[in-house]
């Protein structure tokens, strides 16, 4: 049984023409936010428990991605502009994930700057491999915009023994206001 410690990070990055036009600066800032010295934002990041080269054959990347998605406690799915369109990696990121490893999902929204109280609003963002699974309630899903706090508490909350009891759960206003968002 692997050592489930890390958060692993599900993101659209093919671009062929220009890497600014994927969600990568986002999965850039998260790491950000992690080696920053105030320790508000803390997680293991799973992408530094292996790398992939540049150029692998796809039985190796699959191979990466699955040994560091089965030493993940949860999944945070970086859900921007483009990230439906993946016709490759969300869908098999998201499927191992939750069908394999019963991680939970963490959906940042980063085309949302506000607070996220009705997820069902957001379903023209969702990629397929991750509506399928909401609307077959086979997945635990914490719903949440792309800012540090909720964040930061999706991810010390939730893992493989603490899911969120449902596919469309999200924080409260309330909860909203304490973090001043």
């Amino acid at each position: 049984m692997a050592y489930r410690n890390g958060t692993y990070i599900a993101f659209h990055a093919d671009h062929p023409e220009n890497q600014t036009e994927t969600d990568i600066k986002y999965y850039r800032l998260l790491s950000a936010w992690n080696v920053r010295d105030e320790g508000d934002f803390k997680f293991v990041d799973s992408h530094e428990k292996n790398s992939i080269r540049q150029g692998s054959q796809r039985e190796v990347i699959e191979r990466k991605l699955i040994e560091r998605i089965n030493n993940s406690k949860n999944m945070i799915l970086i859900i921007g502009e483009t990230t439906k369109n993946d016709p490759d990696w969300i869908p098999y990121e998201i499927s191992y994930a939750v069908d394999t490893c019963k991680i939970p999902v963490i959906a940042a929204y980063t085309m949302h700057a506000g607070r996220v109280l009705n997820p069902s609003a957001l379903a023209t963002w969702w990629p397929p491999a991750l509506k399928s699974r909401i609307e077959a309630q086979t997945a635990s899903i914490i719903h949440v915009p792309f800012k540090k706090e909720p964040l930061a508490d999706a991810v010390q909350q939730f893992n493989h023994n603490n899911l969120p009891p449902g596919s469309l759960m999200y924080y409260s206003e309330d909860t909203y206001r304490l973090w001043g968002i």
